[in-house]
């Protein structure tokens, strides 16, 4: 089972992320070697949000990162919701 974690962005997000762009991009790379953070990007065009997939069906993984994103925490990503999805090909 995979998760899907969906943010919105703020206005202004490529320019207001600078500060925050590493740290942000550090804690990806942790999940992502933990084995529970498969895939991770912005949407772009507009550049309005971003959409990161887990390996894991526990909401509390992907709770975990939402609570230690300094994105979400400096008010960059305006709303986030977590998603169950049933992957029938991979």
């Amino acid at each position: 089972m995979y998760s899907l974690l969906f943010y919105d962005y703020a206005d202004n997000i490529a320019e207001r992320r600078a500060p925050f762009r590493e740290e942000h991009l550090a804690l990806a790379r942790e999940m992502h070697e933990r084995g529970v953070l498969t895939l991770a990007g912005a949407l772009v065009e507009p550049l309005d949000g971003a959409v990161l997939v887990f390996t894991t069906d526990d909401r509390s993984v992907v709770e975990y990162f939402v609570a230690r994103d300094p994105y979400v925490r400096e008010g960059l990503v305006t709303s986030w919701r977590i998603r169950s999805w049933n992957v029938v090909i991979s």
